[in-house]
């Protein structure tokens, strides 16, 4: 049984009888860095409320490339989860914790009486359905319409947002492997952003200088 004061605390929009019975139904579950929370092909019997840390949401094809979807942060819940379990259909992406990650796993049965019972839950759902919707949007926007230096500062951006730091420690060979291109690229366009005061490049990390600039 999880506290009802920590439900509370990440979801002050729940009605006080919804907190009640998410802390009846849902089992706390906790996942290093770099453990999978879901997989492709894997089908859901609970849906996924994020209580802290960061989960990362991508796309991997035959030869284990990764295409970077979107970032889970606490508070939010996974909208693919919702959707596979709701209508029994396996998983099309992965997840994976990229920091110490908790969450809360609710049984798919209590998915339809909370959407009949309790609006707070009703339109939490369909806020997590169109946040996700919005965010694969702006990344289908990026690949399709942008240059890959465009590409690359939304990418440091997106990342440094989402982990609330200035220091970007994905590797080069890393950054090229998410944006779906080259490791000499990515080091010639860092290097380009470099000489323009946008990065400072260290040994381990990449400084984000003047990231806003460069964007507007």
């Amino acid at each position: 049984m999880v506290e009802q004061q920590l439900i509370r605390a990440q979801y002050p929009e729940f009605e006080p009888d919804l907190v009640k019975s998410i802390a009846e139904a849902a089992v706390m579950k906790t996942f290093e860095p770099g453990d999978y929370l879901m997989k492709t092909g894997q089908h859901f019997r609970n849906v996924i409320l994020i209580n802290k840390g960061i989960v990362k949401v991508y796309r991997e094809d035959d030869e284990g490339n990764e295409f970077l979807m979107y970032y889970l942060e606490s508070g939010q819940a996974c909208a693919l989860s919702m959707i596979c379990a709701a209508r029994f259909e396996a998983s099309q992406l992965m997840a994976k914790a990229e920091t110490e990650v908790e969450v809360m796993a609710v049984p798919l049965a209590k998915m339809d009486e909370w959407m009949a019972n309790y609006k707070s839950w009703y339109y939490f759902v369909l806020q997590n359905y169109r946040a996700r919707f919005d965010e694969v949007l702006t990344t289908l926007d990026h690949v399709a319409f942008r240059n890959m230096d465009e590409r690359l500062v939304f990418f440091l951006k997106r990342y440094s947002d989402t982990h609330k730091t200035l220091k970007i420690k994905q590797s080069i060979t890393d950054i090229a492997s998410e944006l779906n291109s080259s490791r000499e690229v990515i080091s010639r366009l860092l290097k380009k952003l470099s000489e323009n005061g946008v990065v400072k490049l260290n040994k381990d990390h990449i400084e984000l200088l003047n990231l806003s600039a460069y964007l507007h």
